[in-house]
């Protein structure tokens, strides 16, 4: 049965409750005609007569009074649920899930969903870190922290989270054996570690400032690994440089350990973006979450 018999069956039921078009219309806030027409479209569907109608008064024929008896139950159960589902869209209630980087975490949303959390005690949040790249139609997620290489298309981005400042830091002993790049296409020459999103295979590049604008290298890396803090070590290994999130080395940058190069080559990138399907029939959870992310990324 589509949705427009279940439009009839009310206007039947409403009808046979009120003992007259009129009045069923009233109820119905519908036009005396408008509820006369879905009578018959209805009749006429079920090829059976389901009143009888004099110039004075409208009642039930048998049959009709039969359907009536045994759709007035489901009807009201049906209402019930309708009514529910609008008492519910107004709460701030369900499961929030989330897909989010590694690097987030630390960055800004733990504190996030922390606040998020306290403030709607009704919601469960699940976060999922991940780097890959996420189909939100599929995988059942509400929204997707990314950076702005791997927002996915057709959906819609809100900057969240700090700017990402980004440094190319090596050990002092590496330096000091292999020397101190002085342009960025110097590190073709160099050994680098690199950072690699999950399993996709997808490196990510080394982004600098030029005489032209900005411009991205990708050099040929001697070790990949998927997490910055990894790099970090092998980087004070001595085995190389690495390009990563200044905020991650700077406790290695303060001590020594590790040695910043071409500071003034490397611009900040854009913030993360929390990415969603559509503004349609958002749940209430996802806007509470949205708006609050906005409300952190200004302060």
């Amino acid at each position: 049965m589509n949705r427009g018999h279940f439009g009839d069956i009310r206007v039947f039921l409403e009808v046979a409750r009120q003992g007259g078009f009129r009045a069923a219309a009233q109820q119905l806030q519908q036009a005396p005609a408008s509820v006369s027409e879905a009578v018959q479209r209805f009749e006429d569907r079920l090829g059976v007569r389901l009143f009888e109608r004099s110039t004075r008064s409208v009642s039930l024929t048998p049959i009709g009074q039969q359907l009536y008896e045994r759709s007035l139950p489901a009807v009201a159960e049906l209402e019930d649920a309708l009514e529910a589902i609008d008492e519910e869209k107004d709460k701030v209630t369900g499961t929030l899930r989330l897909s989010a980087p590694y690097s987030a975490g630390p960055f800004f949303l733990d504190e996030l969903i922390a606040q998020f959390a306290t403030q709607f005690s009704d919601v469960d949040v699940e976060v999922i870190y991940n780097d890959n790249k996420v189909d939100l139609i599929s995988s059942g997620f509400d929204a997707a922290i990314r950076s702005n290489t791997l927002l996915a298309p057709d959906t819609h981005a809100v900057p969240v989270g700090p700017e990402l400042t980004m440094t190319v830091v090596a050990s002092p002993d590496y330096l000091e054996r292999k020397g101190r790049p002085e342009q960025s296409t110097d590190l073709l020459d160099y050994d680098t570690i690199g950072y690699k999103f999950g399993s996709g295979g997808l490196l990510a590049p080394w982004v600098f400032e030029g005489v032209t604008g900005t411009f991205s290298l990708q050099p040929d890396p001697k070790i990949v690994a998927n997490d910055m803090r990894a790099l970090l070590r092998y980087a004070k290994s001595g085995l190389g440089l690495t390009y990563v999130y200044r905020e991650i080395a700077r406790t290695d940058i303060d001590d020594g350990t590790l040695v910043e190069v071409l500071k003034d080559q490397v611009p900040s990138m854009p913030r993360y973006s929390l990415n969603y399907l559509s503004k349609r029939n958002m749940t209430r959870r996802l806007r509470a979450f949205i708006d609050l992310a906005r409300q952190q990324t200004r302060q």
